[in-house]
């Protein structure tokens, strides 16, 4: 078998996932002929640039460079840190950016400073604007003459024509916040700001977030302890949420409060959406199994309500919708028929064969929209009344992108190259495109994805009979053997690598979701890969598989997977050498594996595992747990406390100790009762590290470590 080799680590760690230099952040003019994107200048550069791409201009243009602007990362404001966390941004520079409608004033922070970039050829240059300090989301008003932005909890404006900024809302209190997410809504909803303009420039929509209810949690670093204890407003489940609040401001100053919230069990501001068709928000009870759709009145505030989704478990939140056509369609989606399906001006325009995703955007009359009919795949898609459903990206694939002003924007991803490519197919017919500086990572994944047929239930992999799981679709599974393997090499270990959670897939059409499994693979192992219940892409009855139990269903699904890989490659896997690695949920689930199937599982690598469900936030915990009071039983059934002394089997723990998504207290709770029990075990705490691990040093010594881990506890070699 091939050695450990140091490149791919190290080389993955540099990249952030061969995800630097890859174009991305697309926005298309109105006219459909300038596309803005961000993009590092290099494979390894972290530093994220501004950049334009013009359908006459001859090219792409570099609009901003932060190195040219004096950045320094190392002065950023805390709650610019905290979005970064919240929408997993490993790249410096210019992360995100906003524009005027027309697409030719472009504001960004860096370094805690608004500056402003004009996007036409000959533009002036981007310059840095004298204000209050910390700014983040900056954002012009559709017309580009002022930016608004929040500063320390206030919303300021920023006037092009005077050069002076102006506080529209300050916070009353040090709880209180103007203009921002509250934790949840960014963490779970990806809902990542807190203000909207309105499409005239006369009004803004603003939240007002007081976490003063919300429970402070600490996060220390002990390897620091002349640092102080960062006070983190955590909202675990069961525990009050923050209270969100919604005021029009006007430009000639009046304020005034929009009615939405009918009472204080419908805490959740889940979408806003305010232009030509007028002012609609979506909004959740705790219990999350309505959403709501109200139209909102931009003078009185008050609410009429447009629909209501219900479901008995929860209803999910579909990136995208509402959406307006322009000739005032209202764009949804619903779950019939098992499938999340497109509805335009109250009829439904998809199939059940076709699962929608998420809608991408509005053109004109025309939804562009992202959908699967095999959920390995996400193609992208466009419907147009009186044209119906048109495929953009028949070839197989995992496929996103923009449209606007009749140009698309198309990013790739497949199995059969490295990388993404992004296309920019113009109105007038022609395309172009954009330049991917992305590493390659030296490495082609051999996998093979199985067939979506039934598998075995998996009780005869170990002693203790296992129910079958209940009739219906399979996990998807992928197999992942040694780059040059044969038969006669002899069986291999096997090493299962799932997330296998709500929210996230790992088989997929892309060779991006294989490369660390690869890397395993050629280290020793089959690697196995599975999506089983509770992971999207397959209908809602799938996914709601888990609801009152995030355990025995995922568990049950890994053990059929491993079953259905088997058969598929007899004599090439060594079920009495199993190992399980995972990070968050997956981390979750490889302790799960371990502690409750010890004879199909025999060793568990678990990052930053949840431990407690009890410890985890409201929104996405009490989605399928309901709240520890509520049902204390289902929190028993998820927990991995209870599990302890059951442990048999070598279990390597790894926690970065200034988490504020997963905290370190679930490691530590978990290697508590552990040790309560007599039972040895290993924990890696990783200093200085969040629920991401964007250092290199650690990135690339984390899998060389697992490594070393599985071999000594697999008995590899």
């Amino acid at each position: 078998m091939p050695r450990v080799s140091e490149s791919f680590p190290r080389l993955q760690a540099r990249t952030r996932r061969f995800t630097l230099g890859a174009p991305r952040g697309f926005t298309i003019s109105p006219d459909g002929a300038r596309v803005a994107f961000l993009r590092s200048q290099g494979g390894t550069d972290p530093v994220t640039c501004l950049w334009v791409l013009e359908r006459d201009g001859g090219g792409e243009r570099l609009v901003a460079d932060p190195r040219a602007l004096g950045a320094d990362e190392a002065n950023l404001p805390p709650e610019e840190r905290a979005r970064r966390e919240r929408s997993r941004e490993q790249a410096g520079g210019i992360v995100g950016y906003a524009c005027d409608a027309g697409l030719t004033l472009a504001a960004f922070t860096l370094a805690g400073r608004l500056h402003l970039a004009r996007l036409a050829e000959d533009g002036e240059s981007p310059r840095a604007v004298e204000g209050p300090p910390g700014v983040i989301d900056p954002r012009p008003d559709p017309a580009g003459t002022r930016v608004a932005y929040v500063s320390e909890g206030a919303l300021w404006l920023y006037d092009l024509a005077t050069g002076t900024s102006t506080a529209l809302a300050e916070p009353e209190s040090p709880t209180v916040r103007y203009g921002l997410a509250d934790f949840v809504a960014a963490e779970e909803m990806s809902r990542m700001r807190g203000y909207w303009w309105s499409p005239t420039g006369d009004a803004l929509l603003v939240a007002r977030v007081d976490d003063a209810a919300v429970h402070r949690w600490h996060i220390a670093d002990p390897a620091r302890p002349e640092q102080p204890a960062a006070a983190l407003a955590y909202p675990a489940a069961g525990t009050p949420n923050a209270v969100t609040e919604l005021y029009l401001l006007a430009q000639d100053g009046r304020r005034t409060q929009v009615a939405w919230r009918s009472s204080p069990a419908e805490p959740y501001l889940a979408a806003v959406t305010w232009d030509a068709a007028g002012l609609v928000i979506a909004v959740q009870p705790r219990d999350q199994r309505e959403l709501r759709l109200l139209r909102v009145d931009p003078v009185s505030g008050g609410c009429v309500e447009i629909l209501t989704e219900a479901d008995p478990r929860w209803v999910d939140i579909v990136p995208g919708v509402p959406a307006y056509l322009s000739s005032g369609a209202l764009v949804w989606t619903t779950d019939a028929d098992d499938a999340r399906r497109l509805v335009v001006d109250g009829a439904l325009v998809t199939p059940p064969t076709l699962k929608v995703r998420s809608v991408l955007d509005t053109d004109g009359d025309t939804v562009l929209f992202s959908a699967s009919e095999d959920a390995t795949e996400s193609r992208l898609w466009t419907y147009r009344p009186g044209d119906g459903l048109t495929c953009l990206t028949p070839a197989p694939g995992v496929f996103g992108g923009r449209r606007g002003g009749n140009t698309t924007v198309i990013v790739a991803q497949d199995l059969d190259r490295d990388g993404g490519r992004a296309v920019v197919h113009w109105s007038d017919g022609g395309s172009v495109p954009v330049r991917s500086l992305a590493e390659s990572p030296g490495l082609t994944p051999r996998v093979t994805v199985l067939p979506p047929a039934v598998s075995p239930s998996g009780a005869e992999l170990g002693a203790r009979p296992m129910p079958a799981p209940p009739a219906g679709p399979e996990p998807r599974v992928a197999v992942l053997l040694p780059t040059g393997y044969r038969t006669e090499d002899g069986p291999l270990p096997v090493l299962m690598d799932p997330y296998g959670g709500p929210h996230a897939q790992r088989v997929l059409a892309s060779r991006a979701a294989f490369l660390t499994s690869q890397w395993f693979a050629d280290q020793g192992f089959a690697v196995v890969v599975a999506d089983g219940r509770g992971t999207p892409g397959r209908g809602p009855s799938y996914e709601r598989a888990v609801y009152r139990d995030l355990a025995t269903p995922v568990l049950e699904d890994q053990v059929s997977a491993l079953s259905a890989a088997s058969a598929a490659f007899p004599g090439v896997l060594d079920l009495g050498r199993v190992g399980i690695r995972g990070w968050s949920f997956g981390g979750y689930l490889a302790a799960l594996a371990v502690l409750r199937r010890p004879d199909v599982f025999h060793a568990a690598v678990a990052g930053a595992p949840v431990t407690d469900w009890s410890l985890y936030d409201t929104h996405y915990t009490e989605r399928y747990l309901g709240t520890p009071e509520g049902d204390p039983e289902a929190y028993r059934r998820s927990s991995l406390l209870s599990d302890a002394a059951a442990l048999t089997r070598p279990l390597l723990l790894i926690h970065g100790l200034v988490d504020d998504n997963v905290v370190a207290a679930h490691t530590l709770r978990l290697s508590s009762a552990l040790l309560a029990a007599g039972r040895p075990h290993s924990v890696l705490p990783l200093s200085g590290v969040t629920h991401m691990t964007p250092q290199e040093e650690v990135a690339e010594n984390l899998l060389l470590l697992q490594v070393d881990f599985l071999r000594s506890a697999l008995g590899g070699s």
